[in-house]
């Protein structure tokens, strides 16, 4: 008799879930999101871990293959693809975010799910239901896992393996009791750590990277009948017995098929780290109410969260632009001298005398209500001392881009043309040519090229949509 524990649940959901039973609107936001991700991993084209990235793929992979890796217009394996276009667009830092599990999800899922549909030419329906199934489960076992998980572990590191696996075992049609195998073997393999903050790591994007493959290899495997742990999750020595002190086993279930966790993530606006955006919305906002010069700010002080400080905390005198955006002070300093915390913000100024100047003048302090909160609520808190001596307080509950305060289809557009021209990814010619075609993606026969002049393997000819 088969006991349905919580793995075999997800199992089951993942391996049964059709097109026909997720709702227009959850299609539609996953649409949405597909385009951000697309946005970030173009942006990626150039920096030093993508690149790296891509190189070590074209020597290890195949001369050529049927999915594209976005930043070279190349083509290779599902394998490849994914682990370069994963690492690509967890890079500048505008990829999504779900606040409850403080897991990025587009970074490791649409990487997998793309390339795995190129390469089997699914349909565009079957595209999006694998998305969907790669987010709600990554979602849920980043709620399992917890806070004390997240204060070690780069969760889509870790539960992002869980949601590769389950995106890429959709467009393969695993069965339940191959899911179930899926999951375990990607389980055994999540990694990732926040130590690569304290010296500016390129291990962010190996995070992303690694989840994104390893979970592909993971539902491959399976597909051949290869068996992993049933428990990985909840086992004596399953994920959460060795990486999380508050793992929440109801999590991973609770209102399976009635809540749609993709329906929940946040875009995000700034380019910096999730736990700056808060702050730097109150900021704003403040600076602009009250109309602060730069010189008419003596001290800001941040109301965070633990979590935010567990992160932000060591990164006080930031030396890349990547380890910048982890910075709360240089966010909040380039907003304040600059008017705001964008890709080219961060690229100019971010080693600035006057910007290191302002930095200084930041502070984070542990608020009761904001910890209290988070993960569910994401409040950015700020107060103020002016020169002049006034002491000005400002409060955010929705940051810009969640779900109540969401980014609409022409703010996405706007973006991913930004993304897209930020380091030469794509034309604008390109992306109204890739706006077109989303538009009409869950209806398209097999998910084509997202760009004509990628390159091919020898003798293939691309999918007709």
């Amino acid at each position: 008799m088969r006991v349905e524990h919580s793995e075999w649940v997800l199992a089951e959901f993942v391996a049964q879930l059709r097109p026909t039973t997720v709702p227009t609107q959850v299609q539609d936001r996953a649409e949405n999101l597909f385009l951000d991700w697309i946005g970030s991993a173009l942006a990626g084209k150039g920096s030093r871990p993508a690149e790296a990235m891509a190189r070590f793929a074209a020597t290890m992979g195949p001369p050529g293959g049927r999915c594209e890796i976005l930043i070279n217009r190349t083509r290779s394996t599902p394998l490849f693809a994914s682990m370069v276009n994963a690492a690509a667009s967890h890079v500048v830092e505008q990829d999504d975010l779900h606040n409850g599990s403080v897991f990025h999800p587009a970074t490791v899922v649409f990487p997998v799910a793309l390339a795995v549909a190129q390469d089997l030419e699914a349909s565009g329906a079957d595209f999006l239901c694998a998305v969907v199934a790669g987010y709600e489960v990554g979602i849920r076992v980043g709620e399992f896992l917890g806070r004390s998980h997240y204060k070690i572990f780069h969760t889509t590191g870790t539960a992002g393996t869980f949601a590769a696996a389950a995106a890429a075992g959709h467009l393969l049609k695993l069965s339940s009791e191959q899911m179930l195998h899926a999951l375990g073997s990607a389980g055994t393999q999540s990694a990732g750590l926040w130590e690569f903050l304290r010296d500016a790591a390129d291990s962010k994007q190996l995070h992303t990277a690694h989840a994104a493959t390893a979970g592909l290899t993971a539902a491959y495997l399976a597909k051949d009948d290869f068996a992993g742990a049933k428990r990985i999750l909840t086992g004596a020595q399953g994920l959460a017995a060795g990486t999380s002190t508050d793992p929440d086993t109801a999590r991973l279930s609770d209102g399976l098929g009635a809540r749609w966790t993709l329906m929940e993530t946040s875009f995000k606006f700034h380019a910096s780290c999730r736990h700056t955006h808060p702050a730097a919305d109150a900021f704003q906002q403040l600076l602009e109410r009250h109309r602060l010069r730069p010189d008419d700010v003596k001290s800001i002080v941040v109301h965070v969260h633990q979590g935010a400080i567990d992160v932000l905390g060591h990164v006080t005198d930031p030396t890349t632009v990547h380890q910048a955006k982890f910075s709360m002070g240089t966010v909040l300093a380039l907003i304040g001298l600059h008017g705001g915390a964008g890709l080219e913000e961060f690229d100019n100024y971010f080693q600035d005398e006057a910007v290191a100047r302002y930095r200084n003048k930041v502070r984070m302090v542990f608020d009761p209500e904001v910890d209290r909160e988070y993960p569910k609520r994401w409040i950015g808190k700020v107060t103020v001392e002016t020169s002049d001596g006034r002491r000005l307080e400002h409060r955010v509950d929705e940051a810009k881009g969640d779900p109540g305060n969401t980014l609409t289809r022409s703010d996405l557009e706007r973006k991913a043309l930004r993304l897209a021209s930020y380091r030469g990814g794509a034309s604008a010619s390109e992306m109204a040519r890739l706006f077109s075609l989303l538009g009409s993606l869950k209806n398209l026969r097999s998910v084509p090229p997202l760009f004509v002049n990628s390159m091919p393997a020898e003798g293939f000819e691309p999918p007709t949509p």
